[in-house]
């Protein structure tokens, strides 16, 4: 069920001159305007997406990233915000937020094990731009980071501004990276056009994880103002705006 955050709609009020703020509870019974995209088109059981008590659960047993996106793919600069509880670990994997996502590629901020084990018996944060589908990665930054702790409730944040991405865990900066082929011509150009990373949709990503997420919020000027939080009596604990849910 739903945790009401006290004092978001005074936010909301004052930020929504600047801003549209696009609301996702996971209330419904399905979840219309979702889309599923895998790394792998043979990696198996690709129906791991479900809405359980007001809640979005996602599965994958395996190593390779699992996506569930929405959004516009002409979004250009934004903040996309979720609750998340890990569940169970299947083995070394994160869990992540995606954002910029169009096609097949995207920009994600992920914390775990994988899918760069870029510090050996440690976890890790880490920004890249991938083409999942062909396996090809170009990392912005990364940082040594505790992982997240299983069955409690955390919060994670991704803001893209031009070619910066700055990703928050639980109110704490963790990281901020630069893609920096933006400025090199001749890179960007051996990139591809198709992963450019400028626009694109939000999503969550999780590798050799069961977890939950609620409470997404997605803020920018190109965001239409949709949906709200929900008042329930039995609640997650109430918090103020920003306040952590329990790292």
């Amino acid at each position: 069920m739903k945790s009401f955050i006290t004092g978001l709609s005074m936010f909301l009020l004052t930020f929504s001159a600047l801003a549209g703020t696009f609301v996702e509870t996971f209330n419904g019974r399905n979840l219309d305007g979702w889309e599923q995209l895998i790394q792998s088109d043979f990696e198996a059981n690709p129906d791991s997406w479900e809405i359980i008590d007001g809640e979005l659960q996602g599965t994958n047993r395996g190593g390779l990233l699992r996506f569930l996106t929405m959004g516009d793919e002409k979004w250009r600069n934004y903040t996309v915000e979720f609750d998340v509880k890990p569940l169970h670990k299947h083995g070394p994997g994160s869990i992540g937020v995606a954002a910029r996502v169009q096609g097949v590629g995207g920009v994600v901020g992920m914390v775990g094990d994988a899918p760069f084990p870029l510090h050996k018996d440690r976890s890790h944060v880490v920004c890249f731009g991938g083409d999942f589908h062909g396996n090809k990665f170009w990392v912005f930054g990364s940082e040594v980071n505790l992982s997240l702790r299983l069955k409690k409730w955390s919060t994670m944040k991704l803001q893209v501004d031009e070619n910066v991405f700055t990703f928050w865990i639980n109110g704490k900066q963790v990281l901020k990276a630069e893609d920096q082929w933006v400025n090199n011509e001749n890179a960007l150009k051996a990139r591809g056009e198709a992963f450019q990373f400028r626009t694109g949709g939000v999503g969550v990503v999780i590798s050799s994880y069961t977890a939950r997420f609620d409470n997404m919020v997605i803020t920018g000027r190109d965001i239409s103002n949709q949906g709200q939080f929900s008042v329930t009596p039995q609640a997650k604990l109430a918090t103020t705006w920003g306040t952590l849910k329990g790292f």
